[in-house]
């Protein structure tokens, strides 16, 4: 076990090592195939070894815990918020309070990042806990959130008893724009900032949501030490870059009032090229004992100041107003614009997001609008000049039918979005054969995404249906494929045509039906003939079906495009049916949650369990609960069982009862 230990221990410090390379210095010493192997290496030790896995261990990155909720963190120390000043009179008003008492004070500016302002404490140099400001006194505590952010050091360089120290979490703005872009595609709103959309993400309940978000963090002080620190800020911000945290960029220590508006200006201008946002400038006392002197009033430090820079707004034209078809099928308006030079870029379109964006401003072809970049980043409309519209425009209306396809475009009831319900669109045509071929779906794990990107280029897939009908010789005929490589693709394909009704119904993408309202669905009608005439009456009468979704089920296959597709999959022997599955009764008539973590089974195994032993399987705690099965980390629910009384097992009764052992 030794051995197994040491290694484990070696991968750690390999990974953090190589990812720092890679992410902080630039200069990656090994591939990423490489960095994967290792990565997967550490997974597979810790999963076979759980006991020897390190609380700091890298793998935090990923994700993978859920909460029930964010307990309360009191903070030792204050978290305070700035006074801002809108203008130079305002910073110079403050140089001279400073200098009027401390005449030998000087000051560090440094880039207001516009984030999420959280506390991370560190025990004998091991990230234990992390907390979002709250209200400055008491936040919430989000620490398995903040592991997975890679610039947050689980172990720092220095073994100091306690230290606290508090930082921004942003999101960068690549990612920010590759996320409204897939909330589009989607049909979701998109975030206003990148403010919004880190608060968003470092408050997901589930940690993989967080960790898929990528957002990062800057330091930018020390709130609590154990030992001494050093004298100035400034020296603070290096002592933290040196201990392993990445701290506010391009802070700059600043003796004149001349310099300080200076270094000001310098920020405002590279402020369009910075890979973050920022909303302004902070300008703080250096030393820390005049700091401490000065004190505060109410929240506010008295020794800081924040300079904001105002948003830039400019007139242009709607040139036309044009409708994109996302993977989908998500239709999204966009407006077309006479080019404008805007924050640093010239902008010649903004999108509109949804009809009722557009509605709302009533923004029409030929208007003269204002726009700017939402959170320096994204250009939008932010109002119609309605004195300056010409006569004869009309109001924007959305097509009814799929610019794209021609299939039926459809709005349902509370969405903002309309989308095209032709399953076969070839604007959704890649997204639809991925989803198909996912474990879940139909599992054809030999058709990648980069080979059915390339497939669908070739024109051998125009719908999911021609998977089944693709031939050996010309995918052997592609570069890089071979006779092999295109066997095992139709051999796999082959293999999914006998799985069963669910999977079937879960890989076709009907709109709200994922994998386990398909299995509802598939154990009710049996046949995908019953399914597809099923009323809505009889699908809203399945448990779990509700009025959204029987009617989302009910377009499907009101659609004829969709009615081919099942004839074509029929044809081309996929199957049809559901087996008929013999059923225990252990938990038979009985309402049963799951909590918490358990060792032998996940929570959907576990939920799929007492499904087929004749339960229902429920995600919350009420009066109606027969049953609560509490594993490990188990948070609200076990505390609201034992207050309303149910009965409580955990996991190997479960498994007992399952077997008939017990009752």
């Amino acid at each position: 076990m030794e051995k197994i230990i040491q290694e484990m221990r070696r991968l750690e410090g390999l990974i953090e090592y190589h990812s720092k390379k890679y992410h902080d210095e630039d200069s990656p010493e090994i591939s990423d195939y490489e960095y994967d192997r290792l990565f997967e290496r550490l997974k597979t030790l810790e999963k076979e070894y759980p006991r020897f896995a390190s609380p700091n261990s890298p793998t935090f990155r990923v994700g993978g815990h859920v909460a029930e909720k964010f307990e309360k963190v009191s903070h030792p120390v204050r978290l305070g918020s700035l006074t801002d000043v809108f203008d130079y009179e305002g910073v110079a008003d403050f140089y001279r309070r400073v200098k009027t008492q401390f005449p030998d004070a000087d000051f560090v500016v440094e880039c207001k990042i516009d984030g999420l302002s959280v506390a991370l404490e560190y025990i004998d140099g091991i990230f234990v806990r992390g907390a979002t400001r709250g209200n400055g006194l008491v936040g919430e505590d989000v620490t398995r959130n903040l592991k997975t952010i890679r610039s947050v050091p689980l172990v720092i360089n220095q073994k100091l008893p306690r230290l606290i120290v508090r930082g921004e979490v942003y999101m960068p703005k690549k990612i920010f724009a590759r996320l409204n872009e897939k909330r589009e595609e989607e049909g979701l709103a998109p975030f206003a900032n990148p403010r919004n959309a880190a608060a968003g993400s470092l408050r997901q309940l589930d940690s993989r949501l967080c960790a898929e978000r990528k957002l990062e963090i800057f330091v930018f002080n020390i709130q609590l030490c154990d030992t001494p620190v050093p004298p100035t800020h400034g020296e603070c911000l290096e002592f933290l870059k040196n201990s392993g945290f990445t701290v506010s960029p391009g802070f700059t220590v600043c003796k004149t009032y001349e310099e300080i508006e200076a270094k000001i200006k310098e920020i405002g201008e590279k402020r369009q090229n910075l890979p973050f946002d920022i909303d302004g400038a902070v300008v703080k006392v250096n030393n820390l004992s005049y700091r401490e002197r000065m004190g505060e009033v109410g929240a506010v430090p008295r020794w800081a100041v924040a300079f904001k820079y105002p948003p830039e707004s400019v007139k242009t034209k709607v040139l036309d107003i044009t409708v994109q078809v996302g993977r989908t099928g998500v239709l999204t308006p966009k407006a077309l614009l006479k080019p404008a030079a805007v924050s640093g870029s010239v902008v010649s379109a903004a999108t509109l997001h949804n009809i009722d964006y557009i509605t709302e401003k009533d923004i029409r072809t030929g208007d003269t609008v204002i726009i700017r970049k939402a959170g320096d980043i994204i250009p939008e409309i932010v109002s119609v000049v309605r004195e300056e519209r010409p006569e004869g425009t009309i109001p924007f209306v959305m097509p009814a039918t799929c610019p794209s396809c021609g299939g039926k475009v459809i709005r349902e009831e509370g969405e903002a979005a309309a989308r095209c319900t032709n399953s076969s669109c070839p604007a959704q045509l890649l997204r639809n054969v991925i989803h198909f071929v996912s474990r879940g779906a139909m599992d054809i794990e030999t058709l990648g995404e980069s080979t059915a990107e390339r497939f669908i280029e070739e024109g051998f897939i125009k719908s999911v249906a021609d998977i089944y009908k693709l031939d050996k010789a010309k995918i052997a005929s592609l570069s890089g494929m071979g006779e092999k490589s295109a066997e095992n693709i139709i051999t796999a394909a082959e293999k999914s045509k006998s799985r069963p009704l669910s999977r079937l119904i879960f890989a076709l993408g009907i709109r709200h039906v994922g994998e386990k309202a398909a299995k509802t669905l598939a154990k009710r009608f049996l046949t995908m003939d019953s399914f597809m005439k099923a009323t809505r009456e009889e699908l809203e009468a399945v448990p779990d079906i509700g009025p959204e979704t029987a009617e989302a089920i009910i377009n499907f296959f009101s659609s004829a495009n969709n009615s081919a597709l099942i004839s074509r999959l029929k044809e081309n022997g996929v199957n049809m049916t559901e087996p008929v599955e013999e059923k225990g009764s252990a938990f038979e008539g009985m309402t049963v949650v799951v909590t918490g973590k358990l060792e032998s089974l996940s929570r959907d195994e576990a939920e799929e369990i007492i499904e087929k032993n004749g339960g229902k399987a429920a995600s919350s705690v009420s009066k109606k609960t027969s049953l609560l099965v509490c594993g490990t980390d188990a948070g609200s629910k076990l505390d609201k069982a034992k207050a309303l009384g149910v009965k409580i097992i955990d996991e190997s009764e479960f498994l007992k009862m399952i077997k008939g052992e017990i009752q």
